[in-house]
This record gives structure tokens, C-alpha cells and sequence, in this order.
């Protein structure tokens, strides 16, 4: 191409190439999140809190005896019978340990035997006059500790015994197998755990409350438990552990769910407690609180998004109780931050706070 149509094609593509450029900046433009100032919680008749489901009934079942665990029989979520094999252990010391045992028993037996024919023989001389009664008396005391030393044996072979059934790791009662924690040719110590299993259809949703919401739970007009598919229980028994946590400064609370509500849920899956307030309550001070879209749930952790500049820093949070559309802040935020209004759009890239 000569250097005159050359010179044509850029000045005719350059005002389109300019033009795709500015839309396209247009376009690329950073989302610009409302913020919102952090205030203070205001007072609210009842709260929301985040809790999770235990299992009433849960075991997690140990090795009693070492040795290498020749079988699991089982596998995270399997359903298993009382008495059913869970793990077996590698025996043969346990089995060594049995014959010795009855090896121990047969000649303790042997002895008592002894020391009692002989005891018979010293009696009768002693009625003949032939020995003194010095000698009878070592007489009775050498079978008495032959008997001793038998019942002893029989004790050890009862624990060998024991000891040996212990290799058979089984369940304690109809359950399902939550977690295995070895797997065939691990070693098995004393007191390693081998499965934690529980009992279906009995759930209970635990809460860790903070401690100056206490009064307040315990004056509710009630409460409920909000499910993962949205419907709302009320709890057949409630327990407060006596105890506040040294560190997190809450309370654990275990509400019973009623049976026709647990099929389908699982240990372990996030819910929500409503405590249902009383009227007159007073929000704790120097509490705080933001919106309900400013905070991002991961699982257990919660953040927001802090206004730095123009941008926006991910700043990890304690979340407290829901009271309509705010969250209480317990701690990770002081009073006058600027936070993102909607966390999810202040996660994208470039988001940027509204003038």
C-alpha cells in the first residue's frame, strides 16, 4: 500500500477507532456502592441471631486397645445398627495376651490344688499328733494364698478376654455415620478415634449468645428457630449452660427441635434463632450496627467493605443479633466508619464509593 492510502485508511478508522474507545471506557466505568455511616444499634422488641444444628445424641467412637486397624466397615454417611462392626483391630496381641492368661489360670489352678491336698494331709496328722499345729497353720495360709492367686488369674483372664473384644469397634446404638477418621492400616492407640456417629431425627440448634443479651433471651415472649428452607419452630425444650465463654463472652443455648421438623437437616447446617423481644427494650450501649446488605457471609465469618479513599478494604466483623433490616456489630468497626451499603457490588473489581 502506498503511503497515500495509507494515510486515507488511518484518517477515516481513526474517529471509529477514538469512538470504540470511548464506549468501551464507558462501559469499563468502576461501580460507584453507597455507603452508609456506622451508628449506633437502635432499640428493637426482638432479635436474630446466627446458630447451628448438633445432634442430640453423638458419639465418637475410640480404639480401647493398640494395634493396626485391619477393617473399616464403614463410610461417612452409612447407616448402621447397634452392635454392628464399625473397625476391626489386628487381634493376635490381644489373643497372645487371652493365652497367657488361661496358660496363668491352669497353674494357679495346679497350685490351689496342691495347697489343698496338702492342707488335708497336715490336718490329719495333726489329729494323729504327729505334727505340731505351727505346721498346720503354714498349711492353711499356703492354700489361702493358692486360692488368692487363682481368683487373681481368672481376673486377668477376664480381662484379657475383655481386652480382646475390644478389637471389634461397633456401634452403640442405630445411628449414622457422620466421619471416619483412620482409614485399613493406620495405627490404632488407645483412646484414637476411630467414627463419630449420631442418632438421626434428634437435632437441637445451638447458639452462642452474646453475654449482655442474656436478660433479654430469657424475658422473650419466645421463640423460634428459622430453618434453611425458611420455616420458622418453635423449640420443645431450651437449655442455657450456666457458664459465659472467658474469651468470646457469650452464652451457649441448646434449643431441642421438635422431631417432625428434622427430616431433611443435617449436623452441622446454619440457622437463625428469633428470640421475640420485650416490649421496652433498650438497645446494649456503645453497640453498633449497619445494614443487612452491608455484611458478607462466608460460613462462619462476616465482613464489610470500609470505605479507604475512593476504594473499598474487606474488614472482618463480629456479627450479633438481626433486628429488621441492621445487623448488630459486636466488634472489628468503630462508630463513624463509612461501610458499603451493598457488599456484593463492593466486591467487584474497581467498585469505588458514591459521591
Amino acid at each position: 500500500m502506498n503511503p497515500v492510502a495509507r494515510a486515507f485508511v488511518r484518517s477515516a478508522l481513526l474517529p471509529a477507532l477514538l469512538a470504540g474507545l470511548a464506549a468501551a471506557s464507558v462501559s469499563a466505568a468502576p461501580p460507584a456502592v453507597p455507603v452508609v455511616v456506622v451508628g449506633p444499634a437502635a432499640a428493637a422488641g426482638g432479635f436474630e441471631i446466627d446458630a447451628s444444628l448438633q445432634a442430640l445424641r453423638q458419639s465418637t467412637l475410640g480404639a480401647q486397645v493398640s494395634g493396626n486397624v485391619l477393617q473399616l466397615a464403614v463410610k461417612a454417611g452409612d447407616r448402621v445398627k447397634a452392635g454392628q462392626l464399625i473397625a476391626r483391630i489386628d487381634e493376635r496381641d490381644a489373643q497372645a495376651g487371652l493365652l497367657r492368661s488361661e496358660a496363668g489360670v491352669a497353674q494357679a489352678d495346679a497350685e490351689w490344688r496342691n495347697a489343698s491336698l496338702q492342707l488335708q494331709r497336715t490336718r490329719d496328722l495333726r489329729g494323729q499328733g504327729f505334727v505340731s499345729q505351727a505346721a498346720l497353720d503354714v498349711a492353711e495360709t499356703q492354700a489361702r494364698a493358692a486360692q488368692a492367686g487363682l481368683e487373681q488369674a481368672r481376673a486377668a483372664r477376664t480381662q484379657a478376654a475383655l481386652a480382646r473384644g475390644f478389637t471389634a469397634v461397633v456401634a452403640p446404638f442405630d445411628a449414622v455415620v457422620q466421619a471416619t477418621h483412620v482409614e485399613a492400616g493406620d495405627l490404632a492407640s488407645a483412646g484414637r478415634a476411630i467414627a463419630t456417629v449420631y442418632a438421626p431425627g434428634a437435632l437441637r440448634a445451638v447458639v452462642q449468645l452474646p453475654a449482655s443479651r442474656s436478660a433479654a433471651a430469657r424475658a422473650a415472649a419466645g421463640i423460634e428457630v428459622v430453618l434453611p428452607d425458611g420455616r420458622r419452630v418453635a423449640p420443645v425444650a431450651k437449655t442455657e449452660l450456666p457458664a459465659t465463654d472467658a474469651v468470646s463472652q457469650t452464652v451457649e443455648w441448646r434449643l431441642d427441635l421438635p422431631p417432625t421438623a428434622t427430616p431433611g437437616l443435617a449436623p452441622g447446617q446454619n440457622v437463625r434463632v428469633r428470640f421475640a423481644g420485650v416490649s421496652g427494650a433498650a438497645a446494649p450501649a456503645g453497640r453498633l450496627a449497619v445494614p443487612a446488605a452491608a455484611l458478607l457471609r462466608r460460613g462462619e465469618l462476616s465482613a464489610v467493605y470500609v470505605q479507604r479513599g475512593e476504594g473499598f478494604v474487606l474488614q472482618a466483623v463480629r456479627a450479633g443479633a438481626t433486628a429488621g433490616d441492621t445487623v448488630e456489630i459486636l466488634a472489628g468497626l468503630k462508630g463513624g466508619e463509612r461501610v458499603a451499603a451493598d457488599a456484593v457490588r463492593a466486591g467487584l473489581a474497581g467498585a469505588v464509593a458514591a459521591k
